[in-house]
């Protein structure tokens, strides 16, 4: 492809809110958000990454990494044949993928990382309580045990951290994420601003703000 797709990356444990500060940047004009979940959600079953991907999903199985990274490119591309997400316009955020280095290196292709959003738990208990009030609030009471809580987040960091390091230190934010949505926005916002502003014409009327624009 000519050129990559301009990113930024969201990653956070289990209840760091990930997908809630992801879903609001995406109401922000300038900022366009796919999770991978939204990916696997609006695959056609019938067509055929569907039907790979219904094979593996059926048995409980882990849907290979060439396939999930297919499928969000075909995703994404459809969303720019439909002028949803405008590459020349928009600032990608990403959450939920890449979930491990392979899928990282298979996506260099398709994109170029300018940031790394990395919201982090820095006082636990109060990440473990919004965890236990989410998990009683939706009846997942199993959920709720602290025990289920760490193991999902040893998992997630033994899983996210080589990830992490695959990417330059120096585009990689930390943001606490223990606050309100809004709070935690403002620090999000506070380190994606800069970047949207170099990188992309204003989204409201199209005058130049940065290298796009130029």
């Amino acid at each position: 492809m000519a050129s990559k797709y301009q990113t930024v990356l969201l990653f956070g444990a289990p209840g760091a809110g990930k997908g809630t500060q992801g879903k609001i940047l995406g109401q922000i004009p300038g900022f366009y958000h796919l999770s991978c979940g939204e990916v696997f959600r609006t695959l056609d079953i019938n067509s055929e990454l569907g039907r790979t991907f219904r094979k593996y999903s059926s048995k409980g199985e882990l849907v290979p990494d060439e396939v999930t990274v297919k499928m969000w490119a075909q995703n994404i591309r459809a969303q720019t044949i439909l002028s949803i997400y405008k590459p020349h316009d928009d600032l990608l955020i990403l959450d939920g993928i890449p979930r491990n280095v392979h899928q990282a290196e298979l996506m260099d292709e398709y994109i170029e990382v300018l940031e790394v959003i990395h919201l982090v738990c820095k006082d636990r208990d109060k990440m473990i309580d919004r965890l236990q009030r989410r998990a009683l609030k939706e009846n997942r009471a199993d959920d709720a045990q602290k025990d289920v809580i760490l193991r999902r987040w040893e998992i997630y960091e033994a899983e996210t951290q080589p990830v992490l390091d695959f990417y330059p230190a120096e585009i990689i934010r930390e943001v606490d994420a223990v606050g309100s949505p809004a709070s935690v926005l403002e620090h999000v916002l506070g380190a994606l601003v800069p970047v949207q502003e170099e990188h992309f014409s204003n989204p409201i009327d199209g005058s130049p703000t940065g290298a796009l624009g130029t």
